[in-house]
Protein backbone atom coordinates (compact mmCIF):
# COMPACT_ATOMS: atom_id res chain seq x y z
CA UNK A 1 0.00 0.00 0.00
CA UNK A 2 3.11 2.43 -0.27
CA UNK A 3 1.60 3.29 -3.48
CA UNK A 4 -1.21 5.23 -1.29
CA UNK A 5 1.73 7.55 0.18
CA UNK A 6 2.70 8.36 -3.18
CA UNK A 7 -0.26 9.29 -4.35
CA UNK A 8 -0.56 11.79 -1.01
CA UNK A 9 2.53 12.89 -1.78
CA UNK A 10 1.51 13.60 -5.51
CA UNK A 11 -1.05 15.39 -4.32
CA UNK A 12 0.75 17.91 -2.18
CA UNK A 13 3.48 18.41 -4.03
CA UNK A 14 0.94 19.64 -7.04
CA UNK A 15 -0.81 21.81 -4.67
CA UNK A 16 1.79 24.05 -3.99
CA UNK A 17 2.91 23.96 -7.61
CA UNK A 18 0.67 25.99 -9.27
CA UNK A 19 0.50 28.81 -6.20
CA UNK A 20 4.65 28.59 -6.62
CA UNK A 21 4.07 29.24 -11.01
CA UNK A 22 1.55 31.72 -10.44
CA UNK A 23 3.65 34.09 -8.58
CA UNK A 24 6.59 33.25 -10.70
CA UNK A 25 4.68 34.05 -14.24
CA UNK A 26 3.41 37.41 -13.04
CA UNK A 27 5.91 39.10 -15.45
CA UNK A 28 6.62 36.21 -17.65
CA UNK A 29 5.29 34.97 -20.86
CA UNK A 30 2.85 31.00 -19.56
CA UNK A 31 4.80 29.77 -23.07
CA UNK A 32 7.79 30.62 -21.73
CA UNK A 33 7.38 30.10 -18.02
CA UNK A 34 6.76 26.59 -18.58
CA UNK A 35 9.74 26.18 -20.72
CA UNK A 36 11.79 27.50 -17.94
CA UNK A 37 10.11 24.86 -15.62
CA UNK A 38 10.61 22.13 -17.72
CA UNK A 39 14.31 22.65 -17.56
CA UNK A 40 14.16 22.11 -13.98
CA UNK A 41 11.74 18.99 -14.39
CA UNK A 42 14.14 17.54 -16.57
CA UNK A 43 17.24 18.08 -14.46
CA UNK A 44 15.33 16.19 -11.38
CA UNK A 45 13.90 13.39 -12.91
CA UNK A 46 17.32 12.09 -14.60
CA UNK A 47 19.16 12.95 -11.31
CA UNK A 48 16.48 10.39 -9.78
CA UNK A 49 16.93 8.15 -12.78
CA UNK A 50 20.90 7.96 -12.31
CA UNK A 51 20.52 7.52 -8.27
CA UNK A 52 18.30 4.63 -8.16
CA UNK A 53 19.84 2.99 -11.40
CA UNK A 54 17.18 2.50 -14.09
CA UNK A 55 19.15 4.16 -17.16
CA UNK A 56 20.29 0.48 -17.05
CA UNK A 57 16.73 -0.18 -18.22
CA UNK A 58 17.00 2.43 -21.21
CA UNK A 59 18.00 -0.99 -23.78
CA UNK A 60 15.02 -2.78 -22.68
CA UNK A 61 12.36 -0.27 -23.44
CA UNK A 62 10.20 -1.94 -25.75
CA UNK A 63 8.38 0.26 -29.19
CA UNK A 64 5.27 0.20 -28.04
CA UNK A 65 6.09 1.31 -24.08
CA UNK A 66 8.53 4.12 -25.84
CA UNK A 67 5.06 4.79 -28.15
CA UNK A 68 3.30 5.51 -25.08
CA UNK A 69 5.59 7.57 -23.30
CA UNK A 70 5.53 10.10 -26.39
CA UNK A 71 1.96 10.63 -26.00
CA UNK A 72 1.80 11.17 -22.63
CA UNK A 73 4.57 13.67 -23.58
CA UNK A 74 2.80 15.26 -25.55
CA UNK A 75 -0.45 15.01 -23.88
CA UNK A 76 1.36 16.24 -20.70
CA UNK A 77 3.21 19.46 -22.62
CA UNK A 78 -0.32 20.25 -24.20
CA UNK A 79 -2.14 20.04 -20.45
CA UNK A 80 1.14 22.24 -19.03
CA UNK A 81 0.90 24.84 -21.67
CA UNK A 82 -2.83 25.04 -21.37
CA UNK A 83 -2.87 25.21 -17.73
CA UNK A 84 -0.15 27.90 -17.15
CA UNK A 85 -2.03 29.66 -19.45
CA UNK A 86 -5.15 29.74 -17.79
CA UNK A 87 -3.19 30.29 -14.64
CA UNK A 88 -1.72 33.80 -15.97
CA UNK A 89 -5.40 34.74 -16.92
CA UNK A 90 -7.67 33.77 -14.14
CA UNK A 91 -7.46 33.00 -10.36
CA UNK A 92 -5.56 29.71 -8.91
CA UNK A 93 -8.72 29.15 -7.17
CA UNK A 94 -10.76 29.13 -10.14
CA UNK A 95 -8.20 27.26 -12.88
CA UNK A 96 -7.68 24.15 -10.29
CA UNK A 97 -11.08 22.80 -10.14
CA UNK A 98 -11.31 22.51 -13.42
CA UNK A 99 -7.72 20.75 -14.02
CA UNK A 100 -8.49 18.64 -11.21
CA UNK A 101 -12.21 17.91 -12.68
CA UNK A 102 -10.06 15.52 -15.60
CA UNK A 103 -10.74 12.93 -12.81
CA UNK A 104 -14.04 12.59 -14.36
CA UNK A 105 -12.90 11.63 -17.49
CA UNK A 106 -9.69 9.73 -16.46
CA UNK A 107 -12.44 7.18 -15.08
CA UNK A 108 -14.55 6.89 -18.14
CA UNK A 109 -11.40 6.51 -20.00
CA UNK A 110 -9.39 4.42 -17.78
CA UNK A 111 -12.87 1.99 -17.80
CA UNK A 112 -12.64 2.17 -21.91
CA UNK A 113 -9.17 1.40 -22.22
CA UNK A 114 -7.73 -0.22 -19.45
CA UNK A 115 -10.74 -2.19 -18.41
CA UNK A 116 -11.16 -0.84 -14.44
CA UNK A 117 -13.92 -0.93 -13.72
CA UNK A 118 -16.49 2.01 -12.40
CA UNK A 119 -18.24 1.43 -9.13
CA UNK A 120 -21.45 2.68 -7.56
CA UNK A 121 -19.39 4.94 -5.43
CA UNK A 122 -17.39 6.21 -8.24
CA UNK A 123 -20.88 7.48 -10.04
CA UNK A 124 -21.38 9.29 -7.01
CA UNK A 125 -18.11 10.81 -6.60
CA UNK A 126 -18.08 11.92 -10.19
CA UNK A 127 -21.19 13.54 -9.81
CA UNK A 128 -20.19 15.62 -6.38
CA UNK A 129 -17.08 16.37 -8.71
CA UNK A 130 -18.70 17.85 -11.43
CA UNK A 131 -21.53 19.60 -8.79
CA UNK A 132 -18.87 20.85 -7.25
CA UNK A 133 -16.33 22.55 -9.91
CA UNK A 134 -19.14 24.50 -11.33
CA UNK A 135 -20.36 26.28 -7.46
CA UNK A 136 -16.80 26.89 -7.49
CA UNK A 137 -16.10 28.47 -10.93
CA UNK A 138 -19.64 30.55 -10.38
CA UNK A 139 -18.52 34.24 -10.58
CA UNK A 140 -19.26 35.69 -6.70
CA UNK A 141 -21.98 38.35 -6.37
CA UNK A 142 -20.75 41.92 -7.40
CA UNK A 143 -17.77 40.47 -9.03
CA UNK A 144 -17.38 42.25 -12.68
CA UNK A 145 -15.87 40.33 -15.24
CA UNK A 146 -12.28 40.63 -16.18
CA UNK A 147 -10.26 40.80 -19.30
CA UNK A 148 -9.68 37.50 -21.20
CA UNK A 149 -12.52 35.91 -18.62
CA UNK A 150 -13.74 33.33 -21.29
CA UNK A 151 -10.00 32.55 -22.12
CA UNK A 152 -8.96 31.24 -19.05
CA UNK A 153 -11.87 29.10 -19.01
CA UNK A 154 -11.30 27.51 -22.38
CA UNK A 155 -7.48 26.80 -21.47
CA UNK A 156 -8.32 24.95 -17.98
CA UNK A 157 -11.13 22.67 -19.79
CA UNK A 158 -8.28 21.57 -22.48
CA UNK A 159 -6.09 21.30 -19.63
CA UNK A 160 -8.27 18.84 -17.65
CA UNK A 161 -8.87 16.72 -21.16
CA UNK A 162 -5.46 16.63 -22.04
CA UNK A 163 -4.50 15.66 -17.97
CA UNK A 164 -6.99 12.92 -18.72
CA UNK A 165 -5.07 11.54 -21.48
CA UNK A 166 -1.92 12.17 -19.63
CA UNK A 167 -3.12 9.31 -17.27
CA UNK A 168 -3.96 6.94 -19.40
CA UNK A 169 -0.67 6.91 -21.69
CA UNK A 170 1.17 7.69 -18.72
CA UNK A 171 -0.26 4.30 -17.27
CA UNK A 172 -0.17 1.57 -20.27
CA UNK A 173 3.47 3.25 -20.72
CA UNK A 174 5.67 2.30 -17.79
CA UNK A 175 4.17 -1.10 -17.33
CA UNK A 176 6.99 -2.72 -18.20
CA UNK A 177 9.71 -0.22 -16.84
CA UNK A 178 11.06 1.60 -13.73
CA UNK A 179 8.76 4.56 -13.22
CA UNK A 180 11.26 7.16 -12.36
CA UNK A 181 12.71 6.27 -15.84
CA UNK A 182 9.10 6.49 -17.89
CA UNK A 183 9.16 10.14 -16.23
CA UNK A 184 12.03 11.41 -17.35
CA UNK A 185 12.06 10.23 -21.16
CA UNK A 186 8.52 11.51 -20.64
CA UNK A 187 9.84 15.10 -19.65
CA UNK A 188 12.66 15.22 -22.84
CA UNK A 189 9.24 15.32 -24.78
CA UNK A 190 7.32 17.97 -23.05
CA UNK A 191 10.55 20.32 -23.17
CA UNK A 192 10.74 19.55 -26.56
CA UNK A 193 7.51 20.50 -27.38
CA UNK A 194 7.68 23.75 -25.12
CA UNK A 195 10.70 25.21 -26.31
CA UNK A 196 9.10 25.12 -29.48
CA UNK A 197 6.65 26.68 -29.36
CA UNK A 198 8.63 29.38 -27.47
CA UNK A 199 10.80 29.89 -30.43
CA UNK A 200 7.95 30.06 -32.73
CA UNK A 201 6.32 32.57 -30.99
CA UNK A 202 9.80 34.59 -30.09
CA UNK A 203 9.68 34.54 -26.36
CA UNK A 204 12.90 33.76 -25.50
CA UNK A 205 13.88 37.51 -26.31
CA UNK A 206 11.83 38.22 -22.75
CA UNK A 207 14.48 35.79 -21.13
CA UNK A 208 16.80 38.51 -20.11
CA UNK A 209 14.36 40.50 -18.64
CA UNK A 210 13.21 38.07 -16.12
CA UNK A 211 13.37 38.88 -12.25
CA UNK A 212 15.09 37.28 -9.83
CA UNK A 213 11.79 36.61 -7.82
CA UNK A 214 10.35 34.99 -11.07
CA UNK A 215 13.37 32.74 -11.71
CA UNK A 216 13.08 31.66 -7.66
CA UNK A 217 9.44 30.92 -7.77
CA UNK A 218 9.86 28.76 -11.52
CA UNK A 219 12.35 26.87 -10.05
CA UNK A 220 10.31 26.13 -7.02
CA UNK A 221 7.55 25.31 -9.07
CA UNK A 222 9.89 22.77 -10.97
CA UNK A 223 11.42 21.75 -8.64
CA UNK A 224 7.72 20.82 -6.91
CA UNK A 225 6.17 19.34 -10.06
CA UNK A 226 9.32 17.57 -10.37
CA UNK A 227 8.73 15.56 -7.10
CA UNK A 228 4.85 15.52 -7.51
CA UNK A 229 5.39 13.50 -10.91
CA UNK A 230 7.98 11.26 -9.50
CA UNK A 231 5.28 10.54 -6.92
CA UNK A 232 2.41 10.25 -9.17
CA UNK A 233 3.85 7.74 -11.89
CA UNK A 234 5.05 5.86 -9.15
CA UNK A 235 2.23 5.15 -7.58
CA UNK A 236 0.36 4.43 -11.00
CA UNK A 237 3.40 2.06 -11.21
CA UNK A 238 1.58 -0.14 -8.34
CA UNK A 239 -2.11 1.23 -8.26
CA UNK A 240 -5.02 1.22 -9.86
CA UNK A 241 -5.52 4.68 -11.84
CA UNK A 242 -9.24 4.75 -10.93
CA UNK A 243 -7.70 5.01 -7.57
CA UNK A 244 -4.47 6.76 -7.84
CA UNK A 245 -6.41 9.81 -9.89
CA UNK A 246 -8.81 10.74 -7.56
CA UNK A 247 -6.16 10.60 -4.67
CA UNK A 248 -3.67 13.27 -6.50
CA UNK A 249 -6.99 15.49 -7.25
CA UNK A 250 -6.80 16.51 -3.28
CA UNK A 251 -4.27 18.55 -4.70
CA UNK A 252 -6.90 21.12 -4.81
CA UNK A 253 -7.08 21.41 -1.35
CA UNK A 254 -3.98 22.25 -0.80
CA UNK A 255 -3.62 24.98 -4.02
CA UNK A 256 -6.84 26.48 -2.12
CA UNK A 257 -5.29 27.01 1.16
CA UNK A 258 -2.12 28.47 -0.34
CA UNK A 259 -3.59 30.69 -3.13
CA UNK A 260 -5.76 32.01 -0.09
CA UNK A 261 -2.67 32.28 2.55
CA UNK A 262 0.26 33.81 -0.58
CA UNK A 263 -2.13 35.15 -2.60
CA UNK A 264 -5.08 36.59 -0.28
CA UNK A 265 -7.67 34.48 -3.02
CA UNK A 266 -11.00 34.01 -1.43
CA UNK A 267 -13.54 31.68 -2.08
CA UNK A 268 -17.31 32.54 -1.65
CA UNK A 269 -19.76 30.71 0.01
CA UNK A 270 -20.89 29.17 -2.97
CA UNK A 271 -17.47 27.97 -3.95
CA UNK A 272 -16.98 26.50 -0.25
CA UNK A 273 -20.43 24.51 -0.81
CA UNK A 274 -18.61 23.59 -4.11
CA UNK A 275 -15.05 22.42 -2.78
CA UNK A 276 -16.80 20.50 -0.06
CA UNK A 277 -18.43 18.30 -2.69
CA UNK A 278 -15.44 17.60 -4.92
CA UNK A 279 -13.57 16.74 -1.67
CA UNK A 280 -16.73 14.26 -0.82
CA UNK A 281 -16.42 13.45 -4.46
CA UNK A 282 -13.01 12.38 -4.77
CA UNK A 283 -13.47 10.67 -1.27
CA UNK A 284 -16.69 8.77 -2.62
CA UNK A 285 -14.02 7.37 -5.29
CA UNK A 286 -11.54 6.01 -3.07
CA UNK A 287 -14.19 3.83 -1.37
Amino acid sequence: MFWVLFALGSAFFAGITAVLAKIGMQTVPSNLATALRTVVVLAFSWLIVFISGSQTQLSQISGNTLLFLVLSGLSTGASWLCYFRALKLGDVNKVAPIDKSSTVLTILLALIFLGEPISFPQVLGILGIGIGTLLMITKKEGETSKPHSKQWLVFALLSAVFASLTSIFGKIGIENIDSNLGTAIRTIVVLAMAWILVFITGEQKKIPSISRKSWVFLILSGLTTGLSWLCYYRALQDGPASVVVPIDKLSILVTILFSGLILKETLSKKAIVGLILVLAGTGAMLL
